[in-house]
């Protein structure tokens, strides 16, 4: 797996894109978009792009891992 970029949870946008959500969980491009697409992920449609607020990722990160 690929290492991220990010080295701390501070480091991050306040938005997240596919980009960023790549980086940070080492996946790629497409399972980034797939991801954001999921009922269950926090993201937000504005227009056609697709953006994650840090603290709602955080948020998901924290329930999925059991935290």
């Amino acid at each position: 797996m690929k290492e991220s970029i990010y080295k701390s949870y501070d480091e991050l946008p306040l938005m997240l894109n596919a980009e960023t959500v790549k980086n940070v969980l080492g996946i790629s491009i497409s399972s980034a978009y797939e991801l954001m697409h999921e009922k269950d992920f926090p993201s937000i449609k504005i227009g056609n792009r697709l953006i994650v607020p840090k603290d709602k990722f955080r948020d998901w990160i924290d329930k999925k891992s059991g935290g």
